[in-house]
């Protein structure tokens, strides 16, 4: 499949992203770039089958999909076809970016639920927007009641948004006012047997513009109380992060590695974003996305460094994603078969 570069990759994910919720009323980069992942592995791996030695880096039951990558399928043909090729692919789980369908005509979150349960997939999350300016508007801030009630409907377990915390600006003071309302969504996700999460872009690894040491992911991470709120890491821009705020705004070092706040507290983790990249230097981002496996993001050593961790194992489920896929149920299939087909070193 050809790699496609885009000119502003994170611009476009959050405005298309938030036009889909409006439906549902010391590393260096050299650190983390490893080889060129092996070939996509037959299809039969991807049903968790293959010759590899070692033991599969991906846990079974935990590989998802984000279905913001299939939205073009999901408004044109329906959840159910869309289901029907996503169980086809071995993946074990989806999480939602909206809840409502196109020309299939209108469903209900009961109907829905069990449409993703008869495929033998189990709804593991959702996206939903922070905050608007509109009251009406279906958002944490606006409508939680409606929005934890919707999420408790479908049987999900985690509720969370893709939103960044820059509600009040990206002072200290900023980020810790947004860190109280996480605090206080992810109190009333906990009395309804869930839990919030935030979902990061790489602005939010960049320095608080009152105090250019401070990084504000820090402030967020500080400010949150960790049985409450919860980290969904998007690996592809976690590392788009890295490459773009290594640096302080004056010119001083400040280099991090994403894995390694994995690594210090891995339970506030409980969902990831499998997403890849090609690297490239001359992209804003410091990389091109693509289907995974087809990037120079290392997931075998991401997954393993975080699944080898005693009792984590099945403690973390795995999202695949992809903003602006070629052909989304070819993105979806071969980014299965690849994650499949990984094995851990012997």
């Amino acid at each position: 499949m050809s790699r496609i570069s885009q000119p502003d990759p994170e611009l476009a994910h959050r405005l298309s992203r938030r036009g889909m919720l409006g439906v549902a009323a010391g590393a260096t980069a050299a650190a983390l770039v490893g080889a060129a992942t092996a070939p996509a592995a037959a299809a039969t791996q991807a049903a968790g089958g293959g010759a590899g030695r070692g033991r599969p880096v991906l846990p079974p039951g935990r590989l998802g999909i984000q279905l913001y990558s299939l939205r073009d399928k999901v408004s044109t043909l329906g959840f159910a076809p869309v289901f029907a090729e996503l169980a086809k692919y071995g993946y074990d789980e989806v999480e939602f970016a909206g809840y409502t369908q196109g020309s299939a005509g209108p469903i209900t979150l009961a109907q829905l639920k069990r449409l993703a349960r008869n495929h033998g997939l189990n709804p593991i999350g959702s996206h939903v927007g922070y905050y608007s300016d509109d009251p009406n508007a279906y958002t944490f801030a606006q409508n939680l009641t409606k929005v934890l009630d919707d999420a408790q409907a479908l049987g999900l377990k985690h509720i969370g948004t893709a939103s960044g915390p820059f509600r009040y600006g990206s002072t200290v003071d900023a980020w810790k006012r947004a860190a109280e309302e996480f605090n206080t969504y992810g109190a009333a996700a906990r009395a309804r047997g869930m839990k919030f999460y935030q979902h990061n872009h790489s602005e939010e690894f960049s320095f608080a513009t009152d105090n250019p040491k401070v990084r504000l992911y820090d402030v967020l991470l500080a400010e949150t109380d960790p049985d409450l709120v919860f980290l969904e890491m998007d690996i592809f821009w976690a590392y788009s992060g890295q490459f773009r705020f290594s640096k302080r705004p004056d010119g001083t070092a400040a280099p991090f590695e994403p894995l390694d706040y994995v690594l210090r507290q891995p339970h506030r983790y409980p969902l990831f974003h499998v997403k890849d990249g090609v690297s490239d230097p001359a992209n804003t981002y410091g990389y091109r996305m693509t289907d995974v496996g087809d990037g120079d993001i290392d997931y075998r050593r991401f997954i393993s460094a975080v699944t080898r961790l005693r009792g984590e194992r099945f403690a973390h489920h795995w999202q695949a994603e992809h903003d602006q896929p070629t052909e989304s149920f070819t993105f979806a299939r071969r980014s299965s078969e690849h994650l499949h087909s990984l094995r851990e070193k012997c």
